[in-house]
């Protein structure tokens, strides 16, 4: 064994007994360790190659390409994302990654080019404002003049009494708070509305008065919208006011969306031994205006810890694939689920083969920033016990995350790791969605490198680093299932499964049964990994590549049914949050029984301000036409899975309360209002929510089983 194999069972031992140390001028604390030198020596190798000042400037060079020359952009299938991926597939090839491959898929392409509008201001002046854009089609074919309206927040009430046909309609929105922009875009595409202006009144672009906005649509390409800074938004707000809510403006813009067009993602590879064998590490490459944070400095992560390993001459035992992703933020019109494509066609439709081959996708957002005081993993929950165990051991940098590393679960749908995980490759995240740059720069022009933060950067290369490594080290893959079983025991809320009459003891019984085979093949996956690094440690070649061959069905066992439990037990709400198959029904049912008793007292109020709105989707049935609720509710219950990707068969149900709450809202103020029909439908509602919650709990309780059933059979 040469000193570079030894060398690379540097982070073997990391979660036990190393705390890797850098070097003096990397201002990293460091604990001494006794192992073997070795040890010590490769993992302090690989910190001092990594460079932050090599990913800083990475990140910086990849806003070289723009579809807007005065905001940015680089987006799905445009030339700018095209451009982008060529330079990062070049920059794969020159710090040294092999097989460096380009995969084509298709994806419905946007190009941003412009979108300015010159008005008068109230003192006269012209004032231009330059707008941001939604993932429609909208092009003036140069300057063009449109009439401006006023529109409040857009709803059905709002746009009732306007005349909005050919017209530009300036609305507020709150999209944390409120609705996406697909609802007013919609609403006002119906009325016959040219397009939609959207001012951000608060929840994102909150940093500054200046600040624009970008998300994806989840629309259709023929309803228009764009984004307008609060600035810009109140000067004109001032004239349109002045001008009794009518005003000529003149806008020159051009959103194209094209459908059924190329892109690519891209990846390199560190070779191993096992070159079937995978440690997948990802980030996206489109972005909106600059994009520094989302996601030039993942990508730019993701690059120096290549590059960090391969100028250290590690020497994997695993093939670690570094992958870059297109179309994250968007790349699919008209639908729900209109982003991750580029990850979705990576992992469902190019390389499926890498499922159940692949121990870990570890997946960068925005990671830069300091987002909080404490460093969070987001991970599968199979994951959970084995990365909190590892993040005991890694070194810390001064200035930065002084309250340490915490590992969260589950994975959220907000990025690529979601479609890899539900794909049935174990996945992980640095964690952003908590933070208050939420709130403040992502997604707007103020996401640039006045944002960065070289320390935050620097903790994560050696993090990410020394967790690569560590998964190579392992020989079966550390998937401890006894933290989803616990998830799911704890969801069950006894008091409404006792109000439906439904049992939750054979569940328990299950769950708790499966528990203990999990805990064994725990210790028995832990006893394989410690004999695998004793004998990497001795040099032991003949018995490392015994324990690693006697140990391949093992493996591919425990990926299977990983893929298995993803399969079973990740739901959707309506809302896009992972839940167990079960919660849906149990959300449903005290919000309908609120619902019935309120009304049963007179009291309609309380059953739409309390209730009603808690229930699926019909949030959007007090604001919208019926037209416009039917719309982005059947394009989630019709639409093919082709569409819905990472969506489809998720969501477990629907109630559709539009005609009862249209209803409600008119019997609201009067005095003893006959209910007896909303009651009815309520009621029938209630019955089917009720027989949907046995249902999913017998579903529930055979995967439990097969679960089960399946760990036994590793035994």
């Amino acid at each position: 064994m040469n000193r570079f194999f030894r060398g690379a069972i540097a982070t073997v031992l990391i979660a036990s007994s190393l705390a890797a140390c850098t070097p003096a001028d990397k201002k990293t604390e460091v604990k001494e360790s006794d192992d073997l030198a070795a040890v010590k020596q490769y993992s302090d190798n690989y910190l001092s190659k990594v460079s932050a000042d090599y990913s800083f400037d990475f990140a910086k060079s990849l806003e070289e390409f723009k579809t807007n020359e005065k905001l940015g952009y680089r987006s799905a299938g445009s030339e700018a994302e095209l451009k982008t991926g060529e330079k990062i597939a070049d920059e794969m090839k020159k710090i040294g990654l092999t097989d460096v491959s380009k995969d084509e898929f298709t994806v419905d392409s946007w190009t941003f080019e412009k979108a300015d509008m010159t008005f008068n201001t109230v003192d006269g002046k012209e004032k231009l404002a330059v707008l941001g854009a939604y993932q429609t089609n909208f092009d003036t074919k140069g300057t063009k003049e449109f009439d401006v309206v006023y529109a409040n927040r857009g709803t059905s009430d709002d746009l009732k009494n306007l005349d909005i046909k050919g017209k530009l309609i300036l609305i507020d929105v709150n999209q944390r708070e409120d609705w996406w922009v697909n609802y007013p875009a919609y609403q006002a595409h119906l009325k016959g509305a040219a397009a939609v202006i959207a001012v951000q009144s608060e929840g994102y672009s909150e940093v500054d008065g200046d600040a624009l906005n970008a998300q994806d649509i989840c629309g259709p390409d023929d309803a228009p919208a764009f984004s307008m800074s609060q600035n810009d938004a109140k000067e004109l707000k001032k004239s349109l006011k002045a001008n009794n809510n009518k005003l000529t403006v003149n806008f020159d813009a051009k959103s194209t969306v094209k459908f059924d067009q190329p892109t690519y993602n891209y990846y390199g590879k560190i070779e191993g031994k096992d070159p079937e064998s995978y440690i997948i590490l990802s980030a996206h490459y489109d972005s909106y205006f600059d994009g520094f944070q989302d996601d030039n400095a993942a990508i730019a992560l993701m690059m120096g810890v290549a590059k960090g390993l391969v100028d250290s001459g590690y020497k994997p035992e695993k093939t670690i694939i570094f992958n870059a992703l297109a179309a994250e933020e968007w790349g699919v019109s008209n639908t729900r689920y209109d982003w991750s494509t580029g990850a979705y066609n990576q992992i469902f439709r190019i390389h499926p083969e890498w499922v159940g081959k692949a121990f870990a996708d570890m997946n960068f957002e925005l990671p830069a920033y300091e987002h909080t005081t404490t460093n969070e993993i987001r991970a599968d929950y199979e994951l959970k016990n084995f990365l909190t165990k590892f993040t005991k051991s890694v070194p810390s940098v001064n200035g930065v995350y002084k309250d340490g590393i915490s590992v969260v679960s589950p994975l959220r749908t907000w990025s690529d790791d979601f479609s890899f995980s539900i794909a049935g490759v174990p996945s992980l995240r640095n964690d952003f969605q908590d933070s208050e740059f939420m709130h403040s720069h992502y997604h707007t022009q103020y996401d640039n490198e006045d944002t960065y933060n070289g320390q935050a950067l620097e903790f994560h290369l050696n993090l990410y680093g020394l967790l690569a490594m560590h998964y190579d080290q392992t020989a079966v893959t550390p998937l401890d299932f006894t933290t989803r079983l616990d998830a799911l025991a704890k969801s069950v809320k006894s008091d409404v499964f006792n109000s439906a009459n439904v049992s939750s003891n054979e569940l328990t019984a299950a769950i708790e049964e499966t528990a203990k085979t999990a805990k064994e093949i725990n210790a028995q996956v832990e006893k394989i990994n410690a004999d695998y690094t004793k004998a990497l440690v001795a040099g032991d070649e003949k018995e490392v590549k015994k324990l690693y061959d006697d140990s391949r069905s093992l493996n591919s066992s425990l990926l299977a049914t990983y893929k298995y439990a993803q399969d079973q037990f990740v739901r959707l709400t309506w809302e896009d949050e992972p839940i167990f198959p079960h919660e849906h029904a149990q959300n449903n049912i005290p919000n309908l029984q609120g619902a019935i008793k309120a009304l049963e007292k007179g009291n309609a109020g309380k059953a739409l301000d309390d209730y009603l709105w808690l229930i699926d989707n019909n949030w959007y049935t007090y604001d919208f036409d019926k037209e416009v609720f039917d719309y982005f509710t059947d394009y989630v219950l019709d639409q093919p899975a082709d569409r819905l990707m990472w969506g489809a068969g998720r969501i477990m149900g629907h109630e559709d309360l539009y005609d009862t709450v249209a209803s409600l809202k008119k019997k609201r103020d009067k005095k003893n209002a006959d209910v007896s029909k909303e009651l009815s439908t309520l009621t029938a509602a209630l019955e089917r929510q009720e027989k949907l919650l046995k249902t999913s709990v017998q579903d529930e309780v055979k995967s439990v089983q097969e679960l089960n059933a399946q760990l036994k059979k590793m035994k």
